[in-house]
């Protein structure tokens, strides 16, 4: 759905008219008549404002759903991810120091012999 049509819609559904919306986000009638007609299109912080004055979640912009499931991401203090651990990147910082160093043969080398390594499962 073009996003003019989407905040059009939404901004109906509120009973509220493009002067509401202009005293709400501070942007004049005209350009909120613009972006809705599709002649704009409306940048993210714009579309924030929009979505502030409307009292919806930014998303609603581009989904016809109320709500959205969101991914179950790991933990920031999940330690079960190898580098998660202070040691672990300590390990990495050494790493991307010594490959700065390399010539680009030498980094391409190194990177198929790990994946090998990691395709075997760390096998010996």
């Amino acid at each position: 759905m073009e996003v003019g049509a989407k905040l059009r819609e939404l901004r109906e559904a509120k009973n509220l008219s493009q002067g509401d919306i202009e005293k709400r986000t501070g942007l004049v009638r005209a350009y909120t008549s613009r972006v809705e007609h599709g002649h704009t299109v409306p940048s993210i912080g714009t579309l924030e404002k929009y979505a502030n004055a409307l009292g919806i979640p930014l998303y609603r912009f581009f989904t016809d759903q109320e709500s959205v499931v969101k991914p179950k991401l790991p933990r920031s203090d999940d330690s079960s991810s190898w580098g998660s651990r202070s040691k672990e990147r300590d390990a990495f910082q050494a790493l991307a120091k010594a490959l700065s160093r390399m010539d680009e043969r030498d980094r391409k080398l190194l990177l198929n012999m790990a994946q090998g390594m990691a395709r075997r499962g760390g096998k010996h």
